[in-house]
């Protein structure tokens, strides 16, 4: 567990963000509602961090606004794709060590593409996972886009 907050902290050492604080909870921030009930703020001010897969081969990070659902067309789309797909909790334990609840926008093995939703840029901070499901950190999501080198985009299901 401990390992998987460190490799978050580096990533972000690493990208000159040593000024964003990691912090731990003692209560879950395993879903949406559980993590906006112990931060105190609104759903739509939690970052879900979904990994995908482009065109059965490319991943990808979909980042979207907690009040949200991703449309996996919009998103394969604004990436250069065709189709999406969400990775299973499964895969993305195995591929990158992280587990549901607690999977980052950053501090990942290899470069992955980043699309975040339109809808985060309505609010100041939103509040991300930092590698578990007790684990979180704030961030601007201007400078979130800058961090992950992403792309902003309507991604969200009508």
């Amino acid at each position: 567990m401990l390992e998987s907050i460190q490799r978050v902290r580096e990533s972000l050492n690493s990208l000159g963000a040593s000024d964003i604080e990691i912090k731990i909870s003692d209560s879950t921030i395993f879903t949406v509602d559980d993590a906006a009930n112990s931060i105190g703020v609104t759903p739509g001010e939690i970052l879900k961090s979904l990994i995908f897969v482009l065109d059965k081969t490319q991943p990808c990070l979909v980042l979207m606004s907690g009040a949200n659902k991703v449309d996996s067309k919009l998103a394969a789309l604004s990436l250069g794709g065709k189709r999406g797909r969400m990775m299973s909790p499964d895969e993305v334990f195995t591929r990158y060590g992280f587990k549901i609840g607690g999977v980052p926008p950053l501090g990942y093995s290899e470069k992955l593409p980043a699309v975040l939703d339109e809808d985060l840029f309505n609010y100041k901070i939103v509040w991300s996972a930092a590698g578990t499901d007790h684990a979180f950190f704030p961030v601007e999501p201007e400078r979130l886009l800058a961090l992950t080198q992403g792309i902003r985009a309507k991604i969200k299901k009508d």
